[in-house]
């Protein structure tokens, strides 16, 4: 079997995970709102955050459940979870390391299942099938989608697009992962009812130093990735942003989304 390409291997996201907490977006409270309100959500189930990063979807949505089971490969992103999960005094959260296709879960247990960002990373017929056995009736699966900081029209994202590409060699913005058609045709075709997608648009002021920071979180441009290269990037970076905003101030509508599926009652 070939190697994955690189942004796909099980260490893609090794060293980001500080970096992953502190500079991604968060989902916006009105998707949040909006999603638990779709599903129905009682505030009595269990929610599965599948491929969960450091928590991103699980510490924002905890409060809405009665226990949350956050799964995530990459060790460091389980421990840097845990940590902001004390910190915020979240005491309902299991972290779990391990591949979200080889979780030992019950059939019919949770309210909710997320996966954020990370769908096209796994196994996606098998992890939907999955899903299916481990919601209750009735009960739903939302993947979730941002754009991040530099996918985007605005001359200093494409600036920053240019920079980014002459410094990693694989996969990077705008090369993504596959469109939501085909994530929809895979949950219609598991058996899925109610598939569709809910899209939600938030302005967002980013610096040089979180647009940095939001770089250093993903898979292409980690500091893992860029090695030896890391301050020459981040000087070149810079000076690409501030040419195109001499004010250090860069202001983006980011769009975010879901796509939404239930398990037939």
């Amino acid at each position: 079997m070939p190697e994955p390409p690189p942004n796909l291997a099980a260490d893609a996201f090794a060293g980001t995970a500080e970096y992953y907490l502190r500079y991604r977006s968060p989902y916006p409270p009105a998707m949040l709102d909006d999603l638990c309100a779709r599903a129905g959500v009682t505030g009595d189930g269990r929610l599965l955050d599948l491929a969960c990063g450091p928590g991103r979807i699980a510490l924002d949505l905890a409060p809405r459940f009665a226990e949350v089971l956050a799964l995530d490969l990459e060790p460091q992103m389980i421990a840097v979870g845990k940590a902001e999960a004390e910190r915020r005094g979240l005491g309902n959260v299991r972290w779990q390391v391990g591949r979200a296709e080889e979780l030992a879960a019950p059939a019919g247990a949770f309210e909710l299942i997320t996966i954020g960002e990370a769908f096209h990373r796994l196994d996606q017929p098998l992890i939907a099938r999955r899903c299916c056995e481990w919601l209750a009736s009735g009960a739903c699966l939302a993947t979730m989608d941002g754009e991040g900081a530099i996918v985007g029209p605005h001359p200093w994202q494409k600036a920053a697009r240019e920079v980014v590409r002459r410094f990693v060699r694989h996969q990077s913005p705008g090369e993504g992962p596959p469109s939501r058609d085909k994530r929809e045709d895979v949950l219609r075709q598991t058996g899925f009812v109610d598939v569709a997608v809910y899209d939600f648009t938030v302005p967002h002021d980013w610096s040089v130093r979180s647009i940095i920071g939001h770089i250093y979180s993903t898979s292409y441009g980690s500091r893992a990735q860029l090695g030896d290269r890391v301050a020459a990037f981040e000087a070149e970076l810079t000076a690409a942003l501030i040419a195109c905003e001499p004010g250090g101030r860069f202001r983006h509508a980011e769009t975010f989304g879901y796509t939404f599926a239930r398990k037939p009652a």
